[in-house]
């Protein structure tokens, strides 16, 4: 493998979590006036900071949330996390794999990333290489979180390759400086090609692509 290091994405990428998160966040919405589309979801929730999700939300749909709407959406999901949470297809026999230092960096709060790799069985993995952007308060696309990570685990950007899934997530990993490679859909592979990711659709796919 030409790469010293692989620094995961957590939501989309290592678990399934999206479905949940968005389902989660439309209900809590919509017991505040704000009924929200899939589109406004997809642009302006999808790995993003929930901060910004919630003033987007205000702006968009006109109404005011209560000072206690992340922790309501927080309780609603990691509910549901802890019962119905699944690893991306192929996901867990690729990290098995590895024999690489690899960690994984989210926009997530280190509560749910947990959550979600102990659901999944992937926690014992990634036990002490959990790096969550509410540490540092810096959210993607900026890329800071990908620079501690890769700080800690004592590699540069160049020797480390990032495995993503959204728009924001790709934006953190070219800016920064590694090589991106995007878990993409024929929905948004060509957004995320023109924005410097190298696209693949399988774990399998990836592991030939890392070679």
């Amino acid at each position: 493998m030409k790469y010293k290091c692989i620094i995961f994405d957590c939501d989309g990428v290592l678990v399934d979590s999206e479905s949940i998160s968005k389902t989660a966040l439309a209900e809590e919405a919509a017991l505040h006036g704000a009924n929200l589309s899939s589109e406004f979801i997809e642009q302006e929730f999808v790995g993003k900071a929930l901060k910004s999700t919630l003033i987007a939300i205000e702006r968009d749909y006109n109404v005011v949330l209560p000072m206690d709407f992340e922790k309501r959406f927080r309780r609603r999901t990691y509910s549901k996390f802890k019962t119905d949470i699944q690893p991306m297809p192929g996901v867990v026999d690729f990290v098995k794999s590895l024999d690489i230092p690899f960690c994984v960096a989210s926009s997530g709060p280190e509560e749910k990333i947990r959550i979600n790799l102990k659901g999944t069985g992937l926690l014992p993995y990634f036990e002490g290489k959990i790096f969550s952007a509410y540490a540092i308060q810096k959210w993607k696309p900026d890329p800071s979180v990908f620079l501690w990570a890769a700080k800690s685990m004592g590699f540069i950007p160049e020797e480390c390759a990032v495995i993503e899934d959204t728009v924001s997530g790709v934006r953190a990993g070219v800016t920064g400086g590694f090589d991106t490679f995007a878990l993409s859909t024929t929905k948004n592979e060509i957004e995320l090609n023109k924005l410097g990711a190298i696209n693949f659709r399988t774990f399998d796919e990836l592991e030939a692509l890392l070679k």
